[in-house]
């Protein structure tokens, strides 16, 4: 960092259009761009003042003169703390794997949105700061998931599962509430793939990423000649959903005035694209998602109140990964199968201590921040199985925080019930058996006469064990 605070970026890139479009995006959160056309000028820049100041590094993996793993080996050797990201046109897993195995924090696949570099950057930089093993990677491995394929246990978890499987089956709007990174997207692909819409399109949108009137066109289209630069006519991406669905990531950051047109859209089905005269009736689900509550931003007046009751027919509130630990062992052994699936990569386990050590660790970057700490572990690994070696910065974290130990793996909580209360006392019955309902009610997916039957229990018995303990039939 420089001495008046500016961060410092050096851009490995020969082309013109990229680096001023990337170093006027980094200016945004900050920095000062200093480029290097070529690998070797890279390396030499490293040694030069401005080098010795720098807190990030993007490159796009095709250097003039090496390989862009060879140069992030090389810049990583001479300087390990420094964040490096690479740039790619080509999503490949293998690309992936070797870019991370040479040292790249994280990797993005052109074209990246620009709030997506800003977010990658800027978190490289702070997280590096403090634990340079948890930057986020942007390559994800993301094959839309089924319910039944859905990893956990715990009873908020499973509670919303069955709320969303049930929810899939109508045709109302659903709103996803959670931080980021819970999987919110993973429930709208399944919501959507369980639904009779699933063999129509199902288009997402990350609403925060856009600004102004350009989510507008984008939505719902428009007509050549309806704003400066209208050069020709744009189907919107709700019409394109036709009889499909449609997700709305972030939906809190939607405009006003885009807010007034989706109101219209939920009340009436109809849409009008901007510049024409005329509407027309869609049938679209709307999937939105947030990590805010909406409720609140009603309250604060940044949300219209009629929207949020069009929008939150069905809500479902997904629970941050550090409130269902007992999910980690699974979740983890999921992740690790997946990852042996791809190019690159094999089957690894993972020991009881490395699970009870990450257990211990806060996840504020929830299932998402998982997936990409046991990918470049598993990355690294050169045994058949993770242990608590491939985790030294969460190891430090956790000791510095003071984590306790958690129940070890394999206790009543790692299948999602709890049975002690925190002072260590037996919970009462009807609440256990409150919590085994639910999990049974996620895990057959509403199915009343399967929950009932694998209880060993009649339905009459269940549906009034559901009034005694005030569940909802659908949680």
């Amino acid at each position: 960092m420089t001495q008046n605070g500016t961060k410092l970026l050096l851009l490995i890139d020969d082309e013109p259009a990229q680096c001023r479009l990337i170093s006027a995006l980094a200016s945004r959160a900050g920095f000062r761009t200093i480029f290097a056309r070529d690998a070797e000028t890279a390396v030499a820049t490293l040694g030069t003042q401005d080098g010795m100041m720098l807190d990030a590094i993007i490159l796009d993996n095709w250097v003039p003169g090496s390989e862009a793993t060879d140069l992030i080996a090389e810049l990583k050797a001479r300087r390990p703390a420094l964040p490096i990201l690479m740039l790619t046109a080509v999503g490949s897993i293998e690309e992936a794997v070797d870019a991370v195995r040479a040292g790249a924090t994280d990797y993005l696949i052109k074209p990246v949105a620009p709030e997506q570099l800003l977010q990658a950057l800027t978190a490289s930089v702070v997280e590096s700061q403090h634990m340079g093993e948890l930057q986020p990677l942007t390559e994800k491995i993301s094959a839309p998931l089924e319910f039944e394929e859905i990893v956990g246990a715990a009873p908020a978890f499973r509670a919303a599962l069955a709320i969303a499987a049930k929810a899939a089956r109508a045709r109302v709007p659903v709103l996803i509430e959670g931080e980021g990174g819970v999987g919110k997207e993973v429930i709208a692909d399944a919501i959507h793939a369980a639904s009779p819409r699933s063999k129509l399109p199902m288009l997402k949108v990350n609403c925060g990423a856009i600004t102004g009137n350009l989510l507008d066109s984008i939505l719902f289209g428009h007509e050549k000649g309806a704003f400066t630069g209208a050069f020709d006519r744009k189907i919107g991406l709700l019409q394109q959903a036709e009889g499909g669905t449609i997700f709305l990531d972030e939906i809190d950051r939607i405009p006003v005035e885009t807010q007034i047109r989706l109101l219209r859209f939920l009340k009436s089905s109809e849409i009008q694209p901007l510049g024409s005269p005329n509407s027309f009736q869609l049938d679209v689900r709307i999937i939105g998602a947030t990590n805010q509550s909406l409720e609140q931003q009603v309250k604060k007046e940044k949300f219209r109140e009629d929207l949020f009751y069009r929008l939150n027919v069905v809500q479902l509130t997904i629970p941050p990964l550090r409130n269902r630990t007992g999910d980690l062992p699974a979740l983890s052994r999921h992740f690790l199968a997946r990852l042996a699936l791809q190019p690159g990569l094999r089957s690894l386990g993972i020991t009881d201590e490395a699970l009870n050590l990450l257990r211990r660790y806060n996840w504020p970057g929830n299932v998402r921040q998982l997936q990409s700490v046991l990918f470049r572990a598993a990355v690294m690994c050169d045994r058949d199985a993770l242990t608590e070696d491939e985790f030294p910065q969460i190891a430090s974290f956790v000791e510095q925080s003071g984590a306790i130990d958690p129940t070890p793996v394999g206790s009543s909580e790692g299948i999602g019930i709890t049975l002690y209360s925190e002072d260590g006392n037996l919970r009462p019955l009807e609440e256990i058996e409150g919590d085994v309902i639910r999990l049974a009610i996620g895990h057959y997916r509403g199915r009343m006469t399967e929950v009932a039957r694998r209880l060993g229990i009649g339905r009459s018995t269940l549906y009034r064990k559901l009034a005694d303990l005030g569940i909802d039939n659908a949680a």
